[in-house]
């Protein structure tokens, strides 16, 4: 799920082995076990499940459930692969959106609509968050429930907390796991899902689940695990209206622009009145609200698609943090109640940077004052954030795209 801003993006499913387990007695009494289709797991992890061990105690885990959750896991691997390549980084937005919204996923969507229109009506009507959106996010993050995951929660979670970009992000994840188990929310053997320690039908990771999640069936519990969806599509929904979600409101809507526009518009925000004066006008088959503000947003540059993204835009960022990701929920749930494909055409002779490129792009933005953030290759917010002060600073339409056009510009500085 969720759903930490930047935490995650579309699931990426990884099924690591876990046939013929060789288990062996660590010092503490954790029962370690390596996975017989797994790499060795390395001896430093061990020392490192020790001292944590006395660190999730400290925080009131009790030994009986940090053994039991900790007696059969392994390293995984997998896991550290997935957390370095996730999709909205390393490919063009055309190409995710081409996946994420689907004429397959557009069509099966409408079809989780009709099957579980009743307990989505009662959804929306609890939390006034359109049914659309809730089954959008049940697309992308687990393809309606048919990838929710099979990764032990546990055992992904300790190897991204000893050895992963974002270790002291993934130990609090680890910590908030223990303590639902710790609270019988599920057993250990049930608490699978993604390859980022992300948890069922609609993908929360334990510290959303600790806050947000709801028991929606009044079963007793908050069960996002199992076949049916309920307690996982209310959780989302509840997580959304908890940060603002306004029914009846876009996310976003593409516009088009007039002839001589200023470009240099592009990431800021105005009224709705002021953007009408300045000859921006939704595209056909698309309206503008009434009232509010809107800020103008070019995902692939000046020369693609045009969107006004609005409040609910920020709100669906709270679930994750990626541009592409709220451009495809907002985008998905206008297709299944109906609405069409986007007008404007993506700019698909361009090629994304090499991993290469795209360091080199951030040590430019770095030399040049505008990027203090880790050289990684990583083209995050705080990197577009970058890309768009260069590009007012030297003549160019800040829309934050990153296109090698740029790079060879920024080489010539």
């Amino acid at each position: 799920m969720i759903i930490r801003a930047g935490a995650f993006g579309l699931v990426l499913i990884s099924l690591m082995g876990c046939s013929g387990p060789v288990a062996t007695r660590a010092s503490t009494g954790v029962e370690a076990t390596r996975l017989a289709t797994s790499a060795p797991r390395p001896a430093a992890f061990d020392r490192w499940i020790e001292g944590f061990r006395g660190r999730a105690l400290g925080q009131g885990i009790s030994a009986s459930t940090f053994d039991r959750a900790f007696a059969r896991i392994g390293y995984a691997e997998d896991s550290l692969r997935r957390d370095a390549h996730q999709p909205e980084f390393t490919r063009p937005i055309w190409a995710y959106l081409d996946s994420a919204v689907s004429d397959t996923r557009i069509e099966n969507g409408r079809r989780m609509l009709r099957d579980h229109e009743r307990v989505l009506a009662a959804i929306e009507a609890r939390y006034n968050v359109e049914r659309e959106v809730v089954v959008a996010i049940w697309g992308l993050e687990s393809s309606y429930g048919q990838l929710r995951g099979n990764v032990p929660t546990i055992e992904t979670l300790a190897t991204l907390s000893f050895e992963g970009r974002r270790t002291a992000f993934f130990e609090q994840q680890l910590l908030a796991a223990l303590r639902i188990l710790e609270a019988g929310d599920v057993a250990p053997e049930r608490m699978v899902g993604s390859w980022a320690g992300a948890m069922g039908h609609t993908q929360f990771i334990p510290t959303s689940y600790l806050e947000y999640a709801v028991d929606f069936n009044g079963d007793g519990r908050r069960d996002i695990w199992s076949d049916d969806p309920t307690d996982a599509l209310a959780s989302a929904a509840a997580y959304l209206a908890r940060f603002g979600w306004t029914r009846g409101q876009p996310a976003l809507v593409e516009v088009r622009l007039p002839s001589g526009f200023n470009n240099r518009l592009a990431g800021t925000t105005r009224s709705l009145q002021e953007w009408s004066a300045l000859g921006v006008q939704a595209q056909r088959g698309t309206s503008l609200p009434g009232g509010g503000e809107a800020t103008l947003m070019f995902p692939a540059g000046a020369q693609g698609p045009a969107f006004l993204t609005f409040r609910n835009f920020r709100v669906i960022k709270r679930y994750n943090n990626a541009d592409a990701y709220a451009i495809a929920i907002a985008h998905l749930a206008d297709r299944l109640r109906g609405g069409g494909a986007f007008v404007g055409q993506w700019p698909r002779d361009d090629r994304p940077l090499t991993a290469d490129e795209r360091e080199e792009l951030q040590r430019v933005l770095q030399r040049s004052g505008h990027y203090g953030g880790e050289i990684d290759g990583r083209v995050g917010s705080g990197t577009l954030a970058a890309v768009r002060e260069w590009q007012a600073a030297n003549g160019m339409a800040p829309d934050g795209y990153v296109s090698l056009a740029v790079l060879e510009r920024m080489r010539r500085r």
